[in-house]
């Protein structure tokens, strides 16, 4: 039911607005409430305070919570623990040799080089057969097993094995064996209309891949193993290497354990079916992947579910390939939605590194990105309720409509937006330009009531966030609303970009925020905030590793931080900010103690120069002017 409607509640999700509160210190379709919270630890700071505090809800959003949530509405993989087990009393024996087949039992009929298996059971492969062909054609509706017991099959002229008609199909690795197959380069088909087989192993119906041997498979013509129903692999070794796409099963790819290596040069795993919305979905249950691919590495027509797993990932070249305008190189791509619950996934990809035509979800596992475009970018919805991400290299680092989180740690550097809220696939893209994006003239601070209406929202409740951006560090085109977490944000040295960048307003009640970068579109959060901040506007642009220093009058070190750029302006907001308090802000100097991100913890400051003292006044207490 769900998939059956998403497009079109994805459609409402971006005509929606959220209901805008009437009068300040509200926020969109939310109930002000007063809460106790103990929050942030920064600076070696722990803080409870009460405040003013918003539940905000920011779209209609259908994404699954979770991979277990995700795969029950999706079409159930066939399964069925007794398909893996039989006699070995039972086998038929097929024994290849060379250009001839030997069949000891009844069920399968050699002629010459090629040997049809028209009964259901269990047919034990051994040998090698230089040109031919083992074909499946039975219409019973029980499992035929094939167990390849060190097998080396080639064809000249087709796939050498075709499971032309069966209810299930089971491809068994027998225990210690090494098994390859490889077909030809161009196949003679019957007639101009026939398309089928077109992988080196090709089965028109659900197949399985079990054992604890090995399987090699070179697709020479088109695909290394395809399934034009659902494929499972439930164990082996794989290594797969193709012209076209690795391993295929259109109805679902699912990855239950495995090595599976692939080398294709389109779409490394793929499940491509576009008809039916409870299908063409992949999952990964655990395994070791290593997949190289010149499309997508991961591509579903509908999910991509992770729940545990290495995964390492290369597509398009990787991260400094160049991608044509009608090319696609993703590392995962997903149509409907992406829920990643752990795992170890490092992606090197020329194109987006994950990419969702609606959600994504991510509740774990550590991740490892270098992208040639976005690190992580969701049409509709992006969530990250935990992990540990890093994304080493990107043009725009996250990037979603409505982005949320919850918590985890992520680190990202990007040449443009760090993240950047922006409706759709509108996002400026790589074609507009590294670096040059992104800017509006700031005026989140100056708004004295919090009144967005719009749908794109950055909301950070939890979590570690730190970005490196040489474009906008938090760029919202629509509105910001962070209730907790940590947030440190090296932003652009060029006055077109900012560190925070919003035009819908930014409410704060709870967290911790240094935001350093250029001071010509500064801004903070804004005045409807239930948490003071400030903003620091330089008279001339400060080194990188200046510290900046802000300490109360009873001389307690409130916020030391030493930015990793050259910087004219630090935005920052603590509960430690206190109204009618007095702070000094200080330039320079030394600090001791452990610095995290640049933020130092649990030492002492050695005092640079004074540069301004403050009192608390207001939610937002600016020094200086924009530097344009």
């Amino acid at each position: 039911m769900k998939k059956t409607i998403l497009k079109a509640l994805l459609t409402l999700m971006l005509i929606f607005t959220l209901a805008a509160c009437s009068g300040a210190q509200t926020a969109p379709t939310s109930a002000v409430s007063v809460v106790q919270t103990t929050t942030v630890t920064a600076a070696g700071v722990t803080s409870d305070s009460t405040a003013a505090a918003t539940t905000a809800v920011p779209a209609v959003s259908t994404a699954a919570a979770s991979v277990t949530e995700a795969l029950a509405e999706n079409s159930a993989a066939r399964d069925v623990a007794e398909d893996y087990v039989w006699e070995s009393s039972d086998e038929v024996s097929i024994v290849l040799n060379g250009n001839s087949i030997t069949v000891d039992g009844d069920g399968a009929t050699a002629d010459g080089s090629s040997v049809t298996i028209t009964e259901p059971g269990t047919y034990r492969l051994s040998g090698s057969l230089t040109d031919g062909q083992i074909i499946v054609d039975t219409t019973d509706d029980k499992v035929v097993r094939l167990v390849l017991d060190g097998v080396h099959l080639s064809s000249t002229t087709s796939a050498p094995i075709y499971i032309k008609d069966a209810d299930e199909a089971v491809i068994v690795l027998a225990d210690g064996t090494e098994n390859v197959v490889s077909d030809a380069t161009t196949y003679v088909y019957e007639s101009a209309d026939v398309d089928e087989p077109n992988a080196a192993i090709f089965s028109a119906a659900d197949l399985a891949i079990t054992g604890t041997g090995s399987l090699t498979v070179q697709g020479n013509f088109n695909d290394g193993i395809a399934s034009q129903d659902g494929l499972l692999v439930d164990s082996g070794t794989i290594v797969v290497t193709a012209v076209d796409d690795g391993i295929r099963g259109k109805d679902y790819l699912v990855v239950k354990d495995g090595d599976i290596t692939v080398d294709a040069q389109g779409d490394g795993l793929k499940a491509d079916n576009t008809e039916d919305a409870t299908m063409g979905y992949i999952s990964i249950e655990t395994g070791v992947l290593k997949i190289t691919a010149g499309g997508d590495a991961l591509q579903a027509e509908t999910d991509v579910l992770i729940k545990d797993g290495t995964i390492a990932l290369s597509s398009g070249g990787g991260s400094g390939a160049t991608v044509g305008a009608d090319a696609s190189a993703k590392g995962i791509k997903a149509t409907v939605g992406i829920n990643i619950d752990g795992g170890t996934l490092t992606i090197d990809s020329a194109d987006d590194a994950i990419n969702s035509n609606a959600s994504l979800t991510i509740n774990g596992g550590n991740f490892t990105i270098a992208s040639g475009d976005d690190g992580m970018h969701a049409d509709a919805s992006l969530t990250v309720n935990g992990g540990d991400i890093q994304i080493t290299e990107s043009y725009e680092g996250i990037e979603s409509a409505v982005i949320t989180i919850n918590d985890g740690t992520i680190r990202l550097i990007s040449s443009d937006d760090g993240v950047n809220v922006a409706g759709g696939n509108e996002g400026t893209g790589m074609g507009q330009g590294r670096g040059q994006g992104g800017g509006r003239p700031g005026q989140g601070q100056d708004q004295d009531t919090f009144t967005y209406t719009g749908t794109y929202y950055l909301n950070i409740n939890g979590g570690y966030l730190v970005v490196d951006a040489g474009g906008d560090g938090l760029d919202a085109n629509g509105a910001i609303v962070m209730t907790d977490g940590v947030v440190l944000v090296n932003g652009p040295t060029e006055n077109m970009n900012a560190a925070v960048d919003y035009d819908g307003g930014f409410k704060m009640t709870g967290g911790f925020l240094v935001a350093a970068g250029s001071a010509g579109m500064a801004q903070t959060s804004g005045a409807s905030s239930g948490q003071n901040s400030i903003l620091i506007n330089y008279t001339s642009r400060q080194t990188v590793g200046t510290l900046v220093h802000i300490q109360n009058s009873e001389g307690e070190d409130i916020l030391t931080f030493a930015p990793t750029k050259d910087y004219q302006s630090i935005a920052f907001s603590s509960p430690e900010l206190e109204q009618g308090a007095t702070y000094t802000i200080f330039a320079g100097g030394s600090a001791t103690g452990t610095a995290n991100d640049g933020l130092y913890q649990d030492g002492t400051y050695t005092p640079g120069t004074e540069y301004e003292t403050f009192t608390v006044a207001s939610v937002v207490t600016q020094i200086g002017s924009r530097q344009r």
